[in-house]
């Protein structure tokens, strides 16, 4: 690791840990080449916005970005830039949205923005967009490709269904277990314009993909599954080394499919439950995940923390700092071919199944 004291890191880290901190990811990245840049970036996601009424905001999700925020300027090093994961609100209202981005404003730095399902199916974006800009694009950064993608559109029939309202339709995808609900897709589109950003990009290139939903299939029930992600995962197989950043899912997974290594973040505002927990729908979590133990609803923070993550040639190196529980180190293992979790990947060393409120 160059760049960068992983040791004053993690002091650094720990202090922020000890004030209870919330779900930020800083993600750097580091090159084996001489004249390569090592950098750093922040990942924060999942905020979920709530309006009351008037200027009133539901206060627990408030304090979640505020602290966030806050504890994400005190990072060292500086990172370079900050991504957004999505789901800045509740139900995508311009209140919502705004206030939001007004939180978001104490960053020090630039922000890029991803759209979640909860920032988009009121109005399909449009508030979204215009305070953003685009859904999907591009950019490059110090030798690495970056890619944001809008992976939580649906099927046309659904979207543009018989409803009583845009409210109706935006409750209808913001439930986490409703049958009514419908699949993400990335779509054809969006594939298209990928395939052809991709043509540009050497195949040594490392690539860094930041999507709401997980590009994999894992619980279709809670939509942590993105229909057309084989798809997805065909235009990332010709390269190198792939990190697919996401939300969404609100806890820690990790996986490792072919050359692309996955890795969730959690949210500021709530954890969610494992799918294992849930029988009524097959679960394909990944086998890699160890499930952390989750949630004391007496501790607000309890199931969430902050990322640090090492992508050294490629490899991704994952730190969890964890309030009020263990801290966890997911490693990426040449020999194995995918990430160990350092300490609970055996069966035997594996703490207790979470406790259910």
């Amino acid at each position: 690791m160059r760049g960068v004291d992983r040791r004053s890191f993690l002091k650094t880290g720990g202090a922020l840990l000890a004030a209870g901190t919330l779900p930020v990811t800083l993600v750097e990245i580091v090159f084996a080449k001489a004249k390569a840049q090592s950098f750093t970036f922040g990942y924060i996601s999942d905020s979920h916005i709530t309006h009351i009424k008037g200027s009133e905001f539901v206060r627990n999700w408030d304090r979640g970005l505020i602290r966030a925020a806050g504890e994400a300027n005190l990072m060292t090093p500086r990172p370079d830039f900050f991504l957004y994961g999505g789901d800045i609100a509740q139900l995508g209202t311009p209140e919502e949205i705004d206030h939001g981005l007004d939180l978001l404003g104490a960053l020090r730095g630039d922000v890029r923005y991803v759209m979640g399902e909860h920032d988009y199916y009121l109005d399909l974006g449009e508030h979204w967009r215009k305070r953003l800009g685009p859904e999907y694009y591009s950019f490059d950064h110090k030798g690495v490709h970056f890619v944001v993608l809008n992976s939580i559109l649906t099927y046309d029939k659904w979207t543009h269904g018989n409803w009583d309202s845009d409210m109706a339709r935006m409750k209808a995808m913001a439930r986490l277990d409703n049958p009514d609900g419908s699949p993400f897709l990335v779509g054809k589109a969006q594939r298209e314009w990928l395939r052809k950003d991709l043509e540009t990009v050497g195949r040594d290139t490392p690539l860094v993909v930041v999507s709401h939903s997980p590009l994999q299939k894992i619980y279709k029930g809670w939509n942590f599954w993105t229909d057309d992600a084989e798809e997805v995962q065909a235009l990332l197989e010709p390269f190198k080394k792939v990190t697919v950043l996401y939300g969404h899912v609100h806890q820690i997974q990790y996986n490792q499919i072919g050359n692309i290594s996955f890795h969730s973040a959690m949210a500021t505002a709530w954890p969610w439950p494992y799918p294992s927990t849930y029988a009524q729908e097959a679960s394909y979590l990944p086998k890699l995940t160890v499930e952390m133990n989750r949630a004391d609803p007496f501790f607000e923070r309890d199931a969430t923390g902050w990322q640090f993550i090492n992508t050294h040639t490629g490899d991704v190196d994952v730190h969890y700092l964890l309030p009020d529980n263990r801290n966890r180190v997911v490693a990426f293992d040449a020999e194995a071919g995918h990430p160990v979790d350092a300490a609970y990947q055996s069966e035997k060393s594996r703490i207790p199944p979470q406790r259910h409120y």
